[in-house]
C-alpha cells in the first residue's frame, strides 16, 4: 500500500495574470521501502511538490492521500512524516538536543527518554558535542545535520528532504545521505529527497525529475490505487 499519492495535482500561487503554476497534473505515489531523487532545475516545482505530498501544502487542484499512514498528516502521530527542510528549521529558544528530541515529546514519550534517544542518535551523526549549544551557536551546515537527526528520531515511515545537503562540505553531505538511506533502509520507510546534485541522486534506486511542473516517472510508479 502506498504511504502517499497524488492524483492529477496542481498547485498555482496568486490570481489572474501574475499567478504561477508550480506543479501541474502530477501524479505519483511513495511506497515502503521506495527510495526516490527527485531532481529538476530551480523553479521547476520540486519543493512544492514535496510539501504537497508532506501536508504542509494543499493542492488547488487534485488531491493528495496517505492510504498505508491512516490519514493526513496532522492526525498521524508526531514523528511518522520526517520533514528535512532547505533553510534554517531549528527552534532558536531550544538546544540541539531539545531541537531532535521534540517530536517524540509531541508524540507524548517522556522527555527524558526522548532527549536520551536524542544524544544517542547526535552521536551517531558525530554531532554529539554539539547537544546543549543553541542554534546560533552553530554554523549552518551542522544546523542541517542537526535538522536531518530530528527527521529521523521518531523513525518515522515516509521521510521526506528537501535540498538536505545544499549547505554542507562534500564530507557531510555524503554522512547524511548515507545515514538517510540506512535507515530508510532499516525502517522500512518511503525516502523521497530533492536535490540539484548529480551524487546524491545517483545514490537513489529511482529518480523522479520535474519537467513543466510534473515528475517524470518510472511506470511502476505511476498507479495511486494504493496498492
Amino acid at each position: 500500500m502506498a504511504l502517499v499519492t497524488a492524483n492529477d495535482v496542481s498547485r498555482t500561487y496568486g490570481r489572474g495574470r501574475t499567478s504561477v503554476v508550480a506543479v501541474h497534473g502530477a501524479t505519483c505515489a511513495v511506497r515502503a521501502g521506495e527510495q526516490i531523487a527527485l531532481t529538476g532545475p530551480s523553479g521547476s516545482g520540486k519543493s512544492t511538490l514535496l510539501h504537497l505530498l508532506g501536508g504542509l501544502d494543499r493542492p488547488t487542484t487534485g488531491d493528495v492521500r496517505w492510504p498505508a499512514l491512516g490519514g493526513p498528516p496532522a492526525t498521524v502521530p508526531a514523528g511518522t512524516i520526517g520533514l528535512v527542510f532547505q533553510g534554517p528549521s531549528l527552534l532558536p529558544d531550544l538546544d540541539v538536543a531539545e531541537n531532535v528530541a521534540l517530536p517524540l515529546v509531541l508524540a507524548g514519550h517522556r522527555e527524558a527518554e526522548a532527549g536520551g534517544r536524542a544524544l544517542t542518535l547526535l552521536a551517531d551523526l558525530d554531532l554529539g558535542e554539539l547537544a546543549r549549544k543553541l542554534p546560533e551557536e552553530i554554523s549552518g551546515g551542522q544546523a542541517q545535520r542537526v535538522a536531518v537527526a530530528r527527521a529521523l528520531i521518531g523513525e518515522p515511515r515516509l521521510i521526506l528532504a528537501d535540498e538536505p545537503t545544499g549547505q554542507l562540505d562534500h564530507v557531510s553531505a555524503a554522512a547524511v545521505i548515507r545515514l538517510l538511506i540506512e535507515r530508510a533502509r532499516r525502517l522500512g520507510a518511503g525516502l523521497l529527497i530533492t536535490t540539484h546534485d548529480p551524487a546524491v541522486a545517483a545514490q537513489l534506486a529511482t529518480r523522479w525529475e520535474m519537467a513543466d511542473g510534473r515528475p517524470t516517472l518510472t511506470p511502476a510508479a505511476l498507479s495511486t490505487d494504493g496498492r
